[in-house]
């Protein structure tokens, strides 16, 4: 059993100017993703260097305004309409991913109408480059001390003080490993070789909708929500259904 470490969520101070670990590890994401874009498209060539800039400063603004958004319109929404101001206080976490990724689809489809590219052919470049990114915020999320899990008496529990004193599943951790680490062996190894248009995306969508829903079975849920239904049912699972489902249908779809 292991007591969760006190880490300062403030990595730097200069002056009155405060960097927190959390948007340390944005930063983090995108310098990764930067770097596997340049190494994939020297097989590919679909794109100019200058392309790769503009997408993933694309990308880049789809993230931080879905993600917060998506939080506070999924998370939050009662305390977003009585105080509006609070979705820029993103040092503080609170970050959705489901939020982020429609804000990704909505900036890959403006750089698709751009340069005149298939929406496809982009979303399925930027798949594998982004599970890296996903980890890198799920260490922010344990440098935070959020996103704790339930109550268990497995070897490897935490104590997050924050959160009382019982053992608790380190669930950061297990999503670091799944929806980072491993998503991003199946993905980066599967589209090392030709694929049919959207199966590389189909692949990124079903996967990780299968491996978050599983991690929310360990995760604790949001107090603000609890169990949306039957007593087991997280909003993190409601909206990776749909994910799971839609991955499904493009692997089908594109196979006949």
């Amino acid at each position: 059993m292991f007591v969760y470490p006190h880490i300062n969520r403030i990595a730097l101070r200069i002056g009155p100017l405060k960097i927190y670990w959390y948007g340390v590890m944005y930063l983090v994401a995108f310098v990764m993703a930067w770097s596997l874009a340049l190494y994939r498209n020297k097989k590919s060539r679909l794109f100019t260097k200058e392309q790769i800039s503009d997408l993933l400063f694309y990308c880049a603004i789809g993230v931080i305004i879905g993600g917060r958004l998506g939080y506070m319109l999924f998370y939050d929404l009662p305390n977003f309409l009585h105080q509006p101001w609070i979705i820029l206080k993103t040092w503080d976490g609170g970050m959705s991913f489901h939020g982020g990724c429609l804000g990704v689809v909505i900036a890959m489809w403006f750089f698709a109408r751009k340069t005149k590219n298939s929406f496809f052919a982009i979303a399925d470049f930027v798949a594998p480059l982004v599970p890296l990114g996903l980890g890198a915020g799920r260490v922010g999320n344990f440098i935070n001390g959020e996103l704790w899990g339930r109550v268990t008496n497995v070897p490897w529990a935490m104590i997050y003080p924050q959160a009382g004193f019982k053992p608790r599943h380190p669930s950061e951790i297990y999503e670091f490993l799944l929806e980072g680490i491993l998503l991003f062996l199946i993905l980066w190894f599967y589209s090392s070789k030709p694929r049919k248009s959207a199966k590389v995306s189909g692949m990124f969508l079903l996967f990780y909708g299968l491996f978050r829903f599983s991690a929310e079975f360990f995760r604790q849920p949001d107090p603000q929500l609890g169990f949306i239904a039957f007593g087991w049912l997280t909003m993190g699972q409601l909206l990776s259904f749909p994910m799971i489902v839609l991955g499904i249908f493009l692997l089908i779809y594109r196979k006949k």
